[in-house]
């Protein structure tokens, strides 16, 4: 049943997609300028617009949204298969307007929202930079313009898809913990995308039962230099995620379990003492 936990590719590219769209805009409006203060001020002139805001807001709503319903999706399957079907059932369909699921819906869209209106400020940093450092060098005024011109959807096709990977990942993770802590599901098991790209520090903590009370340091397990504690699915260019532990029958023991900030080897009967 892992996979169906993992959160879905497909919104993530939507996401990024949609991020880049919106910049695309600024991108025509000073296409045929030569002055690069002239580009920096339409880039702060662009962004301060509210049709800016209010895209910003819908495209996060839309990402938050798709998430929702597919998490939704996947403890309505599980349920399905589950004896606690019935529980959870009557937990999802309260959950917008009776639970703090719902409060973390509303924040998740205002967090990216924010996130993707201060997208501009790091490349109106940049601009500044970049034209004060060719201006020292003699360039003329068309060529650093055109520089900044090819910088900055550049920069924003970057930074569009780390905000997606990281993103979607950090709300996916946050909402199943919602779910899991209203549902009384305080265990879940890390999951990895299982290919080469997964992290030496991650690809340690596959397959380990986790409590969503103590979130491990899985760089500090491995000896390399830490990020802090965290959930799966919760850091920089993170795709793992957690896969909620609904039945104790569906894992094979022993089990490795993060127990005292280290993962051990446990049977069913040791892990019953300590869930």
């Amino acid at each position: 049943m892992a996979e169906l936990w993992a959160p879905k590719m497909m919104i993530e590219k939507r996401y990024a997609r949609s991020i880049k769209k919106l910049f695309n805009q600024f991108n025509k409006i000073v296409k045929g300028s030569n002055d690069p203060d002239y580009v920096l001020s339409a880039l702060k002139d662009y962004v301060a617009t509210r049709a800016f805001q209010k895209a910003a807001e819908d495209i996060a709503m839309k990402m938050v949204t798709h998430l929702f319903a597919d998490g939704q999706k996947s403890w309505r399957e599980a349920a399905r298969v589950n004896s606690q079907g019935r529980e959870i059932y009557e937990a999802l369909k309260k959950e917008l307007t009776h639970t703090p699921i719902g409060t973390l819906y509303y924040d998740l869209i205002q967090y990216n929202a924010l996130l993707i209106s201060s997208l501009p400020d790091d490349l109106a940093y940049r601009a500044v930079a970049l034209i004060a450092e060719e201006q020292q060098k003699g360039r003329r005024a068309e060529d650093i313009a055109n520089e900044l011109k090819r910088m900055i959807p550049s920069m924003t096709d970057y930074k569009a898809k780390l905000i997606a990977r990281t993103e979607v990942s950090k709300a996916s993770t946050a909402l199943t913990e919602a779910r899991c802590n209203y549902m009384d599901i305080q265990w879940y098991v890390w999951r990895t995308s299982e290919d080469s790209r997964v992290r030496k520090s991650h690809d340690h903590m596959d397959d380990v039962l986790i409590n969503w009370n103590h979130p491990p340091s899985p760089e500090k397990l491995v000896g390399l230099p830490e990020y802090g504690r965290y959930h799966a699915g919760n850091t920089f260019n993170c795709r793992c995620y957690p896969e909620p532990l609904i039945e104790l029958h569906y894992i094979t023991w022993p089990h490795k379990v993060y127990y005292n900030g280290t993962i051990q080897m446990m049977t069913l009967e040791q892990f019953k003492k300590i869930a």
